[in-house]
């Protein structure tokens, strides 16, 4: 399998050969964020035609179809949309906080965005506690959300910030127990050692059934953490209007756009690196020719693949069910699924302890 990290390497020595040390780290901190940055806008605006087209296709109908050929052109015409309008500020907003807010919610995903291992050799942020990382980047977005439904100025602003925080904070708890239970059977954090785990098998296979139940509860409550239906009550247009971005205009607005559709994307290349696989291609013990016809394929194409595979079903779930109330959402959380979590959890630790997984 190719290894990326020789282009790092040989550029890095490029570098190296006609700038002194600190020169060299600064030149790789630039290029990898200019990088970081057209990366998040190609994969916003694709998840943005992405989704209007799996919508229109479940609907039975074509979609954006106006700008470019098959409407492909349409994202960028909203896009130039956006840019160009006005960024208007109430009179009686907090206005520091009330601009600081998408700043902090977009922070977050793109933090989040370097954390993800896109092909082997191809990582930014690396740390032995990689997944702990993740989950207290994540929670920034929550405070970027409570500041633009409170400095508002405005009672729906107000309520979709409210319900979002505690929708988050909610789900963030089975979500985390989902990712522990696999930590627990991998026993490391590392983001590139869990990838080199599931060498021979991927965890969600290797697992017996709790790696199974917790990628179900993952999926349900990475759907409820990134604010999308069913769960999408902080935005319910019938009751809030557009919730807690309701004030929000211009490349404002357009920051909690693009962020919310990056945590698709992230929340998605999570599940894909904890059960599987990350970049790791598919392999079957014993079926070496098999093997080795996967390892041709890139490591960052098994990784976007199954990243988009999630996002899928995520959609999905979206456009097929309808929208939950409040007291519903948080009931299932508390009363189900966060004790279904738990007992998985545990079931996965006697797994591990007596040496039942693969």
């Amino acid at each position: 399998m190719f290894n990326f990290g020789i282009w790092t390497s040989e550029f890095n020595n490029f570098l190296m050969g006609f700038l002194p040390e600190w020169a060299t780290v600064l030149v790789e901190c630039v290029v990898i964020a200019l990088l970081v940055l057209l990366t998040y806008t190609v994969l916003a605006l694709f998840y943005i035609l992405y989704e209007r087209k799996l919508c229109a296709w479940f609907q039975c109908r074509l979609g954006p179809m106006r700008v470019g050929k098959w409407g492909l052109l349409q994202v960028f015409a909203d896009m130039f949309k956006i840019l160009v309008k006005e960024l208007i500020s109430l009179k009686d907003t907090d206005r520091f906080l009330f601009k600081l807010a998408p700043y902090l919610v977009i922070t977050s995903s793109v933090v989040m965005l370097a954390c993800l291992p896109w092909g082997n050799g191809l990582q930014i942020i690396d740390y032995n506690i990689g997944i702990f990382f993740i989950l207290a980047v994540s929670s920034v977005g929550v405070l970027g959300i409570l500041l633009a439904g409170w400095a508002s100025n405005n009672k729906y602003t107000l309520i979709g910030a409210m319900r979002s925080g505690a929708q988050m904070i909610s789900y963030e708890l089975s979500l985390g127990l989902a990712l522990m239970t696999i930590i627990v059977m991998s026993g490391t954090m590392n983001i590139n050692e869990l990838v080199w785990a599931q060498d021979k098998a991927w965890f969600i296979f290797r697992g017996h059934i709790p790696a199974v139940i917790a990628f179900l509860i993952y999926i349900v409550a990475a759907t409820a953490e990134t604010n999308r239906g069913p769960f999408d009550l902080p935005e319910a247009e019938h009751e809030l209007t557009a919730g807690y971005h309701t004030e929000y205009s211009g490349i404002h607005f357009g920051f909690f756009y693009l962020a919310e559709y990056l945590n698709l994307f992230i929340v998605s290349g999570i599940a894909s690196l904890m059960f599987l696989g990350g970049w790791m291609p598919l392999h079957i013990p014993g079926w070496e020719g098999f093997n080795n016809v996967m390892n041709y394929i890139p490591s960052i194409v098994w990784f976007l693949g199954k990243s988009f595979f999630v996002s899928y079903v995520i959609i999905w779930f979206k456009w097929t069910f309808p929208r939950v109330r409040i007291d519903q959402m948080l009931s299932f959380e508390w009363k189900y699924l966060m004790p279904l979590s738990l007992f998985n959890l545990i079931l996965m630790a006697v797994i591990v302890a007596f040496g039942w997984h693969f």
